[in-house]
């Protein structure tokens, strides 16, 4: 079994109540909606190419700072 972490996040009033209702609306639990919203956008980022040329960015700084 996958390890689980617990992490908290901040929310508007707003924001809870609109994903309180839709949790509700789509009978579901809150977690669930926000795993998936993170599922999706973490997959979306995977697949642009912007996204991809930042995070390669990263890595060679990363690397540079390593190899000094």
């Amino acid at each position: 079994m996958k390890q689980v972490k617990a992490m908290t996040v901040r929310l508007s009033e707003d924001q809870a109540q609109a994903l309180e209702m839709l949790a509700s609306v789509e009978n579901r639990p809150v977690s669930d909606v926000i795993r998936s919203a993170i599922t999706t956008h973490i997959e979306t980022r995977r697949r642009d190419p912007k996204f991809q040329a930042g995070l390669k960015d990263r890595i060679s700084q990363a690397r540079k700072l390593l190899d000094r």
